[in-house]
């Protein structure tokens, strides 16, 4: 008993050393997807004739979020235009929706690192979905409100109009006092080129987003010399700018920032899985038997009647106070996504801590727009409490109410999917973070006749059928007997099985042609075994009999015997 615990106190150390390099290969993936795409995304932002457009509005700030991988890269880039007048409040207001969609993307792929075990996958992906759902759901409802109403405007407008708003200190930093000592090391970078890049300067287009010099002051130095030939002294003023250069690992690098954006992204997604993939390890061994079960009692039991119901909204506080401290959505959301996985953290109570989470970042980005010089204070601090109001209005549409708690219900069936067919998630990813909003962009751009003739139509028949999926799983009788089940309709428009019947093929081809090609390797190139270690190798085949298979089943029901390529059904 003693060596147990011993061992289980020294797993402890460990499990924040794990921890403190899975969140700063979060920051380093960060700094890399800006590299790679930080230069688009300020050309993204300079066409303000496209941004006027709502919906073009949004897919820009769900796309540029996705691309630098930080929605407070895209809010100060906002700020930016909104302060010097290249873009108003009011078409702001949807790029800091669509930002707010795109920093979700994190902890779904952190998700996916957890793809091994089918019950965690399941459990882990629902729990990183209920914030692309609750984001969605929002969107949905809140930019047609705003587009008619303009609500989310006038509010912070009034709110702004009614402060006397000072420029006041940096907000609090406090996890990044703790992860630049490392990440400081390895990359540094300067952000205000992709600001400048979105504002029209182009003289910065050819500058590296690579800091080289750190640490710039200027000193102003008074001198009185004496003038001979006036026989009197003189004053004057000299400048001095010192800088220090940079000491990370790339500042004298002779790569492109592409390059090394590649090579950050290849190493921190390395870091990342392999730390998630430690923690989950270490995790399973410390929550096991009694102290999993009051863990788990601990954070998913609700207050004694008749105070249930302020449980969730304690979890909300938590939430938000979590993400303040760690100054990162992502990395709060992404951090409890394994916990998720594990069972130690229900689905239910891990939506009001993503909630939470939700206002804890525009509480962060309130602080930082009132550190704004006095030029940008009034338009950084609108923004950033339009940011706040949506969350808010969020969170009074999709949880106050349990019959409202839609994101919960639609998180699990999407981890459902996932459980049964694992491409499902990487078909999510790219679906609703690339595709859908490239084609909703594509449409915006056509007109807003176009886009509405196409998109109403579309959710209005999404909507009858999850209405009649409903009714039929609880009412069927209500139904016409045609619409109580879809079993006479082409299997492909109502299951997955037949797409997971061709990747399941086309998986089992590329595995033969690797198997083929591996067989026509020469008798030469093959290692020269003794008649000994020959008839040892011999000896387990003989044992499992004299047919000699060795067959798994998949999913399509055939068996294959990797030793002659043959299949059958069973």
């Amino acid at each position: 008993m003693g060596k147990h615990t011993f061992i289980n106190i020294c797993k402890i150390p460990l499990l924040l050393i794990f921890l403190y390099m899975f969140i700063c290969s979060l920051d380093i993936l960060s700094s890399a997807f800006q590299l790679a795409g930080g230069k688009v995304a300020g050309d993204i932002f300079k066409d303000n004739a496209v941004l006027s457009n709502p919906v073009a509005g949004l897919v820009v700030g769900i796309l540029v979020t996705v691309l630098v991988q930080s929605s407070s890269t895209s809010t100060s880039i906002v700020v930016s235009l909104v302060s010097s007048g290249l873009l108003d409040v009011g078409s702001a207001i949807p790029i800091i929706m669509g930002s707010n969609i795109g920093t979700s993307v994190t902890n779904t792929i952190v998700a996916l690192m957890q793809a091994g075990e089918r019950e965690e996958f399941k459990r882990a992906f629902a729990g990183a979905t209920v914030h692309d759902c609750f984001n969605w759901l929002s969107v949905l409802v809140l930019l047609p409100l705003e587009a008619i109403t303009g609500v989310m405007r006038l509010t912070s407008e009034a709110l702004v109009d009614s402060f006397n708003i000072v420029t006041g200190e940096d907000g609090p930093e406090l996890l990044k006092v703790i992860t630049e000592p490392l990440t400081k090391r390895i990359i540094q970078l300067d952000r205000s080129v992709i600001v400048g890049i979105a504002t029209g300067q182009e003289v910065l287009r050819n500058k590296s987003l690579i800091k080289v010099w750190c640490h710039a002051h200027i000193t102003i130095q008074e001198n009185v010399s004496f003038v001979p030939s006036e026989n009197s002294t003189a004053q004057t003023t000299s400048l001095h700018m010192n800088a220090k250069k940079c000491t990370h690992l790339f500042v004298e690098t002779g790569l492109s920032d592409l390059a090394v954006g590649l090579i950050l992204l290849a190493s921190s997604l390395l870091v990342l899985c392999t730390c998630l993939l430690l923690l989950v390890k270490l995790l399973n061994s410390l929550l096991q038997g009694p102290v999993a079960k009051t863990i788990q009692k601990i954070i998913n039991t609700d207050f004694p009647f008749p105070f249930g119901w302020l449980t969730g909204y304690l979890a909300i506080l938590v939430g938000a106070g979590m993400t303040f401290v760690v100054q990162s959505s992502s990395v709060f959301t992404s951090a409890i996504t394994p916990l998720i996985g594990i069972g130690v953290i229900s689905i239910e109570r891990a939506y009001p801590l993503t909630l939470g989470s939700n206002i804890g970042t525009t509480t962060t980005a309130i602080l930082a727009a009132l550190a704004s010089p006095g030029d940008k204070l009034a338009a950084a601090f609108q923004v950033a409490l339009c940011h706040f109001i949506f969350n808010v209005l969020g969170i009074l549409l999709w949880y106050p109410v349990p019959f409202s708690r839609l994101p919960i219900r639609m998180a699990r069936f999407l981890g459902e999917q996932t459980a049964k067919y694992r491409w499902f998630a990487v078909l999510y990813l790219i679906l609703c973070f690339l595709l859908l909003p490239s084609i909703v962009f594509a449409l915006s751009m056509a007109g807003w006749q176009i886009l509405v003739g196409i998109c109403v139509p579309c959710v209005t028949v999404l909507l009858c059928i999850v209405v009649v999926n409903k009714l039929q799983s609880q009412k069927p009788h209500l139904l016409p007997w045609w619409l109580q089940t879809w079993d006479h309709l082409p299997l492909w428009m109502h299951s997955l099985k037949p797409m997971d019947n061709i990747i399941t093929r086309v998986t089992l081809c590329c595995r033969e042609t690797r198997n083929n090609d591996q067989s026509r390797t020469s008798p030469e190139d093959l290692p020269q075994l003794t008649e000994y270690e020959a008839e040892k190798n011999f000896v387990p085949l003989a044992h499992n009999g004299p047919a000699l298979i060795y067959g798994y089943e998949t999913e399509t029901g055939a068996v294959f015997d990797t030793l002659n390529g043959k299949s059958s059904k069973l």
